[in-house]
């Protein structure tokens, strides 16, 4: 029996679950402008994840990769969100 597939549906589930939060922060303190560094992270990461020999955690790490190109896209849906008044808009940001 291997459980990998199993566990990396756990680690989409955790990356999905952690970076929701994480980009409504980076939305709320920096704007939509932070969007170059999830890009950087994501790169190397999926990058990185093609050196690796292990399945497990090649996958894992692509996964994470592709949850920072994926929160390039949720920052700009939260600005819409917040201009919604569905999130709070910080005060001390233009």
């Amino acid at each position: 029996m291997s459980f990998q597939g199993l566990l990396l549906g756990l680690v989409c589930f955790l990356c999905i679950g952690i970076f929701h939060p994480i980009v409504v922060y980076a939305e709320y303190y920096f704007s939509k402008k932070i969007a170059w560094l999830f890009f950087i992270i994501g790169l190397f990461a999926c990058v990185a994840s093609i050196f690796l020999h292990s399945l497990f955690l090649s996958g894992s790490l692509a996964i994470f990769g592709i949850s920072c190109f994926w929160s390039i896209h949720e920052l700009y849906e939260q600005e819409k969100r917040v201009e919604k008044g569905w999130f709070p808009k910080n005060p001390k940001r233009k």
